[in-house]
């Protein structure tokens, strides 16, 4: 059944939702749809219905069923501190196999159904913390920045572009690839054979 206004009035012993409430309503019915039917089963009619309002509330905030896809997708994640073990390419394995292990779930398969709706917009592929340029940067700086002060890496290395190869070479895999989950020997090998190679003899440009 199509939803309508009346979807939006609210019931007896209810307040109307509105603003923040109301956006926060939609976005968590949002993220439950995608949870259990990902991005392929969202559609405005039913993140409508599930947060009792109506698909013009849901437009007049987000334009299209992408739009919404990806900020209830960012509901879904939670941000992680990067690791500290003491040792640059520990560290770096560590998150490269977290992040295998995020895209490789159910979750992670949203996301890459996201990245191929959004294509090369790039307005939107920055609001995927996946892709967030100065999230994503901050995190591999900070692991890098120790080994720089631990003297495992060149202090020339400390640039966003060349701390952050090694996650978008495995990014590479499942985008470019389209492989399901990535073997840990190509973690190893992107770290051993690339990454550690790149830090440690960067020299000025």
């Amino acid at each position: 059944m199509p939803i309508t206004e009346r979807a939006a009035v609210a019931q007896p012993g209810q307040t109307r939702r509105r603003g923040t409430a109301l956006e926060e309503a939609i976005l968590r019915a949002a993220a439950e749809e995608l949870t259990e039917s990902g991005y392929a089963g969202l559609t405005m009619d039913k993140v409508a219905a599930r947060a009792g309002t109506n698909k013009n509330a849901i437009y007049r905030r987000w334009p299209n069923r992408l739009a919404l896809g990806i900020a209830a997708y960012r509901q879904l994640t939670t941000a992680v501190q990067p690791p500290d073990t003491g040792n640059l390419r520990e560290d770096v394995l560590e998150m490269l196999r977290r992040a295998n292990r995020h895209w490789s779930s159910p979750l992670g398969a949203v996301m890459r159904d996201l990245l191929a709706a959004a294509g090369g917009a790039a307005e939107l592929l920055a609001q995927l913390p996946e892709h967030s340029t100065d999230s994503g940067a901050a995190t591999w700086l900070t692991i890098l920045g120790r080994a720089v002060a631990r003297g495992e890496a060149a202090p020339e290395a400390l640039h966003p572009r060349v701390a952050t190869v090694a996650i978008v070479l495995l990014r590479n895999e499942f985008v470019l690839r389209g492989v399901p989950t990535a073997p840990d020997d190509v973690l190893i090998e992107i770290v051993d054979e690339v990454y550690l190679p790149l830090v440690r003899q960067r020299t000025p440009g």
